[in-house]
């Protein structure tokens, strides 16, 4: 199967480099799907969603991601979060706890690792 050069950072810490053969992201457009060969584009990431890698070695990775953006070229896939948790770091239940807060912020990065921790566990 085809491999792109992948990365994910986040402002904070870089939490993967490696060969994917599919990379999905919600951007404000809407939900993509990036094989390798695609056409480069750049787009921006929503502040509460989450992207998916699969990678070379047959791995699914789910992070969840506040903002940002990806970019893809004929070589490089590149998503540059604002912030963003790997969906296995989740602790699912302070994150279900986060979905009443009144506090939008925190409102929607509960949001996020809850879509990220589920998306993951569907992937298995």
């Amino acid at each position: 199967m085809a491999e792109i050069t992948t990365e994910l950072v986040a402002v904070e810490r870089p939490l993967w480099k490696g060969k994917a053969t599919s990379v999905s992201a919600q951007t404000t457009e809407g939900e993509i799907g990036v094989l390798p060969g695609h056409q480069p584009f750049l787009g921006q990431l929503v502040n509460n969603g989450s992207v998916t890698i699969k990678t070379a070695d047959g791995e699914t990775l789910v992070a969840s991601v506040q903002g940002g953006f990806i970019s893809v070229s004929q070589k490089k896939i590149s998503i540059l979060a604002d912030w963003a948790i790997w969906a296995d770091e989740v602790n699912l239940s302070e994150a279900e706890a986060n979905l009443t807060s009144d506090d939008p912020a925190v409102k929607a990065q509960a949001e996020s690792e809850v879509r990220a921790a589920r998306r993951a566990a569907s992937a298995r």
